[in-house]
């Protein structure tokens, strides 16, 4: 069979086959693919197993069981205990590595600003959104996206902001826990099997001429939530009177606004 090309070479009276394949080339439908590299792949015994990306990840936060707010920031009167980007770096770079999972930024959105300090100098602002592809051993991979903001008087408030995001990322994907004490554990709520207040204990504090209207107010909520508001009592003067009806004329009376 001979190509267009050697058809108007005869044609012409001439033979050329510079422009036809070579005589060995194999014919078109004859290709074959490169085979898979990975297709045969044996996981070494330093290499993680071969599993998706959400099992690998998955063993991740099995071994990352918490991270605790071991630094401190004090400025002034602001002070705070926070996780830091490289200690939380240090919790998931050897436990990713382990289970083969990479964290990848493939698209960093930034914007820019200016913030004057009360000193009076610039600080450049930035703001990043980031798009992240945590890969597994596989190749598989979850796409996320988190944001970042940072401050800086020189050149690094991109750097800062991408940190931030990434933080954000491992924290936040790894659902990991603080393991500090919760602030309110030592919190102190009225069970339903505390005892409630009488009617009349409510009375002699409506009563009493050292009750701020504040605290009137707040009377009314609670006996509002105990359902006590309809609670007939014998007021001042000895006549019968509901908590609720009580309560505002008495509140009335001490902010000037009458009955």
């Amino acid at each position: 069979m001979t190509t267009i090309a050697e058809r108007a070479a005869a044609a012409a009276g001439r033979t050329d086959t510079a422009a036809g394949p070579a005589a060995d080339a194999p014919p078109a439908d004859d290709y074959t693919p490169m085979p898979d590299p990975m297709a045969d792949y044996e996981p070494g015994e330093d290499d993680p197993e071969m599993v998706p990306i959400h099992i690998a990840w998955l063993r991740v936060r099995r071994e990352i069981r918490s991270i605790a707010k071991g630094q401190k920031y004090e400025e002034g009167r602001t002070k705070y205990n926070f996780r830091g980007a490289d200690v939380v770096v240090q919790h998931f770079g050897p436990v990713t590595l382990k289970h083969g999972v990479h964290v990848l930024p493939v698209n960093v959105a930034t914007s820019y600003g200016g913030k004057q300090t009360k000193s009076g100098s610039m600080m450049r602002e930035c703001t990043v959104t980031v798009t992240w592809q945590i890969m597994g051993p596989l190749g598989d991979t979850l796409t996320l996206q988190t944001a970042g903001e940072a401050l800086d008087t020189s050149d690094k408030s991109t750097t800062k902001a991408q940190t931030v995001a990434l933080r954000t990322l491992l924290l936040t994907a790894g659902l990991v826990p603080t393991g500090d004490r919760d602030p309110d554990a030592d919190r102190i709520e009225r069970g339903i099997d505390a005892p409630a207040r009488s009617a009349e204990s409510y009375r002699d504090e409506l009563l009493d001429p050292k009750t701020s209207p504040g605290r009137i107010q707040q009377i009314g909520y609670e006996v509002s939530n105990a359902r006590m508001l309809g609670s007939r009592v014998q007021n001042e003067t000895g006549e019968w009177e509901t908590l609720g009806d009580l309560g505002r004329r008495i509140h009335g009376e001490r902010t000037g606004g009458g009955q």
